[in-house]
């Protein structure tokens, strides 16, 4: 008989940011963390998890927006996770949601509203940024994100580039970019 599995599910948004604050010592028997934008459900880890769920598992969350960062996002995963018969705990909000059990509509609402507020945040966390850079370029002051190719590097991509015989599309895969990115740098 194959016993109910406990599953965390970890997420920050870049891989300058740390996880080790989310669910500290909440033991399971499979962890999947990601270094990665909730800005959409294109998460290798939240796909591979969503894949293992079984019926009776249980998924923990540190808290939603680490789950979701848009509402329908939010109500879509937790309602995927508990239509394959599995239940989710969100840790810091201290809610919890079991499959075949009715949903109480009280946490219902909270969910919803909570999802939104963590969208609120991040849109105003976005406008601000782009206020920033707005600032910061009528300043003269922004210069954008810095390549990380070396002047070095941008002048051996562009000789190669110029080479009739360089098969463009792995000129890019060699220097781990995109051919538009590629196509970018050696028109700078």
């Amino acid at each position: 008989m194959v016993r109910d599995m406990i599953f965390n599910y970890i997420r920050v948004s870049t891989v300058n940011q740390n996880a080790d604050r989310q669910l500290v010592g909440v033991l399971c028997d499979r962890e999947f963390t990601e270094k990665v934008s909730a800005k959409d459900m294109e998460r290798p880890q939240l796909q591979a998890m969503l894949s293992t769920l079984r019926k009776d598992d249980i998924v923990n969350v540190h808290e939603l927006s680490r789950l979701a960062r848009n509402t329908k996002d939010l109500l879509g995963i937790v309602e995927q996770i508990l239509g394959l018969g599995a239940s989710i705990k969100f840790h810091k909000e201290n809610m919890t949601f079991n499959s075949g059990e009715a949903q109480d509509a009280f946490q219902q609402l909270m969910l919803t509203m909570l999802g939104a507020i963590a969208q609120f945040e991040r849109n105003l966390l976005l406008e601000r940024q782009r206020e920033g850079i707005a600032i910061a370029k009528a300043k003269g002051k922004y210069r954008g994100k810095q390549s990380r190719f070396s002047e070095e590097d941008i002048q051996s991509m562009k000789e190669q580039f110029a080479k009739p015989e360089t098969n463009k599309s792995a000129l890019a895969r060699q220097y781990g970019i995109t051919r538009q990115h590629m196509y970018r740098l050696v028109a700078s």
